[in-house]
């Protein structure tokens, strides 16, 4: 059964307020909503609604594009990780059907000094559409501050040094999604538009999908559907924070449901910024959050092999 249900609504301002309650207020609710469902909507995340139109608009012009442009770039020896993934080709972890949408990644990019430049994939430049990557990057590097403001306040409810995160991911190698979900023109036979899955990365910062469709499986099993309000983001934990956390923080499995028949053919948009930490990030169990009613889950691990071990799980990795 699935019931509409509002999460909570948080202003980002308030964390970075001068005045120390509101700071405070802002952290308890925050870890609140973590523990208990695993997503928030925010306001006041970075972004104007002219980069956001001009973003949604770059996005829609890509994927407009004849199937056989935007093959030119899919680069298989990327493992999906950067330029254009074809529709069908990522499978959720656990299901044999794939879902039913096409994207983009745009990735980080690291000085050619980084230790890390020769690790992460290339990034493809779509020469179709020459603003298309130019605010992809803008967005990327918005919302990758937007993420580090969030992590602070997580560091802080965790009773962490407020920096804790800030070294571990930054030159992460996160990613900007943006996912086009085609109209339905036949019986989907058991495929939905996104599989219930957990993401993989820290957290996830959604920014306002074009039609509803997302749905969020609570701690005690029940689906509620979730809309992100105007002017707002909708950011949720992911598996490697649950995992450094031993669940302490919940990464809620999530679907995207196929529309009533009558909406079949309206198409779908969401862009998501995953933000995942450099590769060489411990993601062991904190050790505050193992305890005799809360013992250790997980095995040790890093975000660089746990990344790897999920992507051959999701079919993008031989």
């Amino acid at each position: 059964m699935t019931t509409i249900q509002s999460i909570p609504s948080l202003d980002l301002n308030d964390f970075k307020s001068t005045n120390e309650q509101t700071k405070e207020n802002f952290v308890r609710e925050l870890g609140e909503a973590y523990k208990n469902i695993g997503f928030i909507s925010l306001k006041n995340y970075g972004l104007s609604p002219e980069i956001e139109n001009e973003l949604y608009s770059e996005v829609k012009n890509f994927f407009e594009m004849p199937l056989e442009k935007k093959l030119q770039y899919e680069k298989a020896e990327l493992n999906g990780q950067r330029g254009y993934i074809s529709f069908g080709r990522e499978t959720a972890k656990g299901y044999k059907k794939s879902d039913l949408k096409e994207f983009w990644h745009f990735g980080q990019e690291l000085d050619k000094n980084d230790p890390l430049f020769q690790e992460y994939e290339p990034n493809v430049f779509c020469h179709d559409l020459p603003n298309f990557n130019k605010i992809g990057r803008e967005v990327f590097s918005i919302l990758e501050q937007t993420g580090i403001m969030v992590l602070r306040a997580i560091a802080l409810h965790l009773k962490l040094p407020e920096f804790y995160f800030d070294n571990k991911v930054t030159g992460g190698n996160s990613i900007l999604r943006a996912i086009h979900y085609p109209p339905i023109t036949s019986e989907p036979k058991g495929a939905v538009r996104a599989a219930a899955h957990g993401d993989i990365n820290l957290i996830t910062i959604l920014m306002g999908a074009s039609a509803e469709g997302l749905e969020i499986q609570t701690r005690n099993g029940n689906w509620i559907g979730v809309t992100a309000l105007p002017n707002q983001v909708v950011i949720n934990i992911g598996d490697m924070m649950s995992r450094l956390t031993n669940d302490t923080l919940h990464s809620s499995i999530h679907q995207v449901v196929n529309p009533p028949k009558k909406d079949w053919g309206k198409p779908r948009f969401s862009i998501p910024f995953f933000m995942h930490p450099r590769s060489e990030m411990l993601l062991n169990c904190l050790p505050s959050c193992v305890s005799e009613k809360n013992t250790k889950k997980y095995t040790d691990i890093t975000a660089g092999e746990f990344l790897d071990e999920r992507i051959k799980e999701l079919g993008l990795k031989k």
